[in-house]
């Protein structure tokens, strides 16, 4: 993930300053461990202003509102007693090259500063910091321990102190392209090497794109380098002070991540003429932070909560299996308790046949009259024996009374779980936020279910919407799939009507679907294929060439009395072969 450095943390407050100073400070919110936001109000509008401590992640920028949850963090809680109802009036670095930020808290803009709010976006070693008048700590949203760090610890009720000073020289304009080149070049070594390694406000991202700029390699040594190759690296050096100065940036994405510098192809100057920065471009630099950032740590996010969830799926029913296998191995045990009956029975009706010390005896059945084989105990009379047989009997028979609603329940949880498990097969990769919701709606649903205990556990926003999956069928109808068990509940029973067609796949975990009808119209047959065929697509079954569906109207489906999330009855169904491989991209 691409850091932000010093040239992206400048463009961020360049913008914010200009838009949202003076602003007043009306609410503050924690969106998780590392991430507080900050709701600030202008003559202009409102909006949300991110402040993050991620490791990998840090940054500052305007973001979304956050979700309608509590905010149970003591971090923010602090903050929002002191600084509720002030005006941010400043936010500024607090000095020349150095990723920390103060933003300024007064009664009223034109006062002096009561609280000051650094925000340090310094990798993994980023924090939040408010301070009083006396520059006195009063919270951080990361306290550093004297045994964590014996250079700069951070104790609530001790004075704040600036990060170490960078050593590194200053970039500046003034500097002469020989001092320039001689000082990068003076050890030789790798370009993009020697760049970052000899001047303060450098990052990877920044000098790869600027010597890719000037269409030169990052790896390549700075003894390769020929006279005009370092004019036009030098060039875009002077384009880059250049653009900090005059505060100059346009934002856009990268293959590699995002660029808030947009760099002069080499044909369209002079050798020798730095080019002019461009003119501010309409799109911003807090968007291009917010998305890029969003997306990452919710692909982040999406990775290990689908790892969690399916680690969890897998051994609870792996354990499920195993006890279903065991009763079903005691039902076949109980189906032998008629005959140990009628043996029973037989040996009672020859007792006449029944000789002291016999192992076993062959006698011809009631209604064959074939050979019988009865084993025996010898040491037992006949009627002992037939006891014994009427005994083992009526506990295979107790037996089978037992194990078979143990078993059905059992099975139960196993459809249960196998549908959820076919909604996280589904999710195989991250692609929007609303895969992430998706996500975080399983997890709540097994939480609830007690599959899943998690203490610290906080729930989802109820009130986000989360689309089911869309499609158009060839006559233009509408086709609706659930994404998990809720959304399947809610499309069978809250958005379906009496004209729609409900699907699913014949005993075989999948997603519920719906297919909208309006009055007086009629599905085709290539509509009925198509939601059968999407159908099949979004269950267990998506690798086979054929999978039956049913399908019937909504009035026809039911929720059982105490049935889990997701799981029906349905009557009145007709059958439709779905081909999952025909399904549309």
């Amino acid at each position: 993930m691409q850091p932000v450095d010093f040239t992206t943390l400048t463009a961020t407050c360049s913008e914010l300053r200009a838009q949202w100073l003076p602003a007043r400070l009306e609410q503050v919110y924690q969106r998780d461990r590392f991430t507080v936001s900050l709701a600030l109000r202008t003559m202009k509008g409102r909006g949300w202003i991110d402040l993050s401590w991620h490791p990998v992640a840090a940054r500052i920028c305007v973001g979304d509102p956050p979700p309608r949850i509590p905010d149970t963090f003591t971090f923010s809680e602090q903050l929002r007693h002191q600084l509720s109802g002030l005006a941010l009036v400043s936010i500024a670095p607090v000095a020349s090259w150095e990723r920390v930020i103060d933003l300024q808290f007064a009664k009223r803009p034109g006062e002096p500063a009561l609280w000051h709010l650094y925000a340090e976006i310094m990798g993994k070693y980023s924090n939040v910091i408010l301070t009083a008048q006396d520059n006195l700590v009063v919270t951080c949203a990361h306290q550093v321990s004297a045994k964590q760090s014996t250079v700069r610890p951070i104790q609530t009720g001790q004075p704040y102190e600036m990060p170490p000073s960078l050593t590194d020289a200053v970039p500046s304009l003034s500097e002469s392209q020989n001092r320039w080149q001689s000082r990068i070049s003076l050890v030789p070594g790798q370009l993009k090497g020697n760049l970052l390694k000899n001047y303060r406000g450098m990052s990877k991202a920044l000098i790869g794109s600027m010597i890719r700029s000037a269409s030169l390699d990052p790896e390549q040594s700075t003894d390769s380098l020929n006279p005009d190759e370092w004019q036009q690296l030098f060039q875009r050096w002077l384009y880059w002070l250049q653009c900090l100065e005059n505060s100059k940036f346009h934002p856009s994405f990268t293959p590699e991540g995002y660029t808030v510098i947009d760099w002069p192809a080499p044909e369209n100057h002079n050798v020798g003429a730095v080019p002019p920065c461009p003119p501010s471009d309409s799109s911003s630099v807090q968007e291009i932070l917010n998305s890029y950032y969003t997306g990452e740590i919710n692909q982040q996010v999406f990775a290990q909560l689908r790892h969690q969830l399916t680690q969890k799926l897998n051994n609870v029913l792996a354990k499920l299996r195993l006890k279903a296998n065991t009763f079903k191995e005691r039902l076949q045990q109980s189906a032998d308790a008629d005959t140990h009956k009628s043996q029973a029975d037989l040996l009672m009706a020859n007792l006449q046949h029944w000789e002291p010390g016999m192992k076993s005896i062959s006698l011809p059945d009631f209604e064959t009259e074939k050979p019988v084989i009865i084993p025996l105990n010898p040491e037992k009379n006949a009627v002992q024996n037939a006891q014994a047989l009427y005994k083992k009997h009526q506990k295979l028979k107790r037996a089978r009374i037992a194990v078979e609603p143990l078993l059905a329940a059992v099975q139960e949880e196993i459809d249960y779980l196998e549908q959820v498990e076919v909604a996280l097969s589904v999710l195989e990769t991250y692609r929007n936020t609303q895969d992430l919701q998706t996500l975080a709606e399983i997890r709540e649903e097994l939480i609830q279910q007690k599959y899943l205990d998690v203490p610290d556990y906080r729930s989802t926003d109820k009130n986000a919407a989360i689309e089911f999956h869309r499609y158009q069928t060839p006559s233009g109808f509408e086709l609706l799939i659930g994404r998990n068990n809720r959304q399947n509940d809610q499309l069978t029973f809250r958005t379906a009507n009496d004209y729609d067609l409900w699907f699913h796949t014949l005993e075989i975990p999948g997603s519920h679907a719906l297919l909208r009808l309006t009055p007086g119209t009629v599905a085709e047959e290539t509509d009925l294929q198509f939601a059968a065929d999407m159908t099949a697509y979004y269950s267990r079954a998506r690798h086979s060439e054929q999978v039956p569906v049913v399908y019937t109207e909504p009035k026809y489906v039911y929720k059982p009395k105490g049935a889990k999330p997701g799981m029906v009855v349905y009557k009145q169904e007709r059958i439709v072969w779905g081909r999952p491989q025909q399904a549309p991209a």
